[in-house]
């Protein structure tokens, strides 16, 4: 089926990077923030058993594809997601010397996923799940990345791990879309339920490891509600950090969408071509922060 694809960028697959993750990296490493780099820490200890998920569930309908693109965009998808699984495993090996129980969180994730969803679920509908998922990685990077610099008081190296991902998704963003729609032939009310499935799963999970995260470090309960209070303002202040998503979220219920009708990410441009001089990771998300700061 013909999509619109004017604004697609081609997918490729960026392997052996180095963002230094083995340095001196403060353990609050969002401006000593503990709910802010905590936020984010959950965020990577759900992407290695997500994104197996989502690379099982798209090689459930492989055999039936046909079209030579789709079939070279899935390979190309499975590396850049097994690139993110493995820098990700990389940065919560971190987290393990922090005193964090990742095997815990990880391994309750991957039940959740594989034992649960997957005994549950049709084939179908764990495709439109990682669909839905696809649609929120890649417009979680709109927030991330634009003149607010919402970011700035990251660590540089931290920041660029996210940057990196973030530009991934956006160029393999309609993968899991045209095998479920095309191919899988998912119709519109279980696209939707499976959208407004996650809409309440994604957030549960990276509350609840969060929260995890939090408790393992000697926070107590009082403590993590005075946190929880000041971060979701942080959030959901007009002009906090996920004010840009709702615009990006809504147009996944109309019945002709497609991601690649999407607008363009912020930085995408200036990421790549600062990446592309030097194939530093880290040289990239500042070349792109100093290009949107213009």
């Amino acid at each position: 089926m013909a999509h619109d694809t004017d604004k697609q960028h081609p997918i490729i697959p960026r392997e052996r990077l180095d963002f230094g993750l083995d340095g001196d990296i403060p353990k609050y490493w969002f401006g000593g923030d503990p709910f802010k780099t905590r936020f984010f820490d959950a965020m990577s200890l759900i992407f290695p058993p997500g994104e197996k998920f989502f690379m099982t569930t798209v090689r459930d309908f492989r055999d039936r594809i046909t079209d030579p693109k789709l079939l070279q965009d899935i390979k190309d998808f499975n590396r850049q997601e097994a690139q993110h699984s493995m820098v990700h495993n990389q940065y919560n090996d971190r987290l393990r010397q922090q005193g964090i129980d990742v095997d815990y969180l990880t391994g309750w994730l991957d039940k959740l996923l594989f034992d649960n969803y997957r005994s549950r679920f049709s084939r179908e509908y764990t495709l439109a799940i990682t669909a839905a998922l696809e649609h929120f990685t890649a417009i979680s990077a709109h927030p991330m990345f634009d003149k607010r610099d919402i970011l700035r008081d990251a660590h540089p190296n931290v920041r660029a791990m996210y940057a990196w991902h973030a530009i991934e998704e956006v160029e393999h963003k309609g993968v899991a879309y045209d095998v479920m729609i095309d191919y899988a032939k998912v119709g519109y009310f279980k696209r939707i339920g499976a959208l407004i499935h996650a809409t309440f799963m994604f957030p549960y999970v990276i509350s609840f490891f969060q929260n995890e995260m939090l408790k393992q470090d000697g926070f107590s309960r009082s403590e993590r509600a005075k946190m929880r209070i000041k971060g979701l303002y942080w959030m959901f202040k007009p002009t906090g950090f996920a004010a840009p998503l709702y615009k990006h979220y809504f147009p996944y219920y109309k019945p002709h969408y497609h991601p690649w009708q999407e607008v363009e990410q912020p930085g995408y441009a200036e990421w790549l071509s600062a990446f592309n001089r030097n194939r530093d990771p880290v040289e990239a998300s500042e070349g792109m922060r100093a290009a949107l700061a213009l």
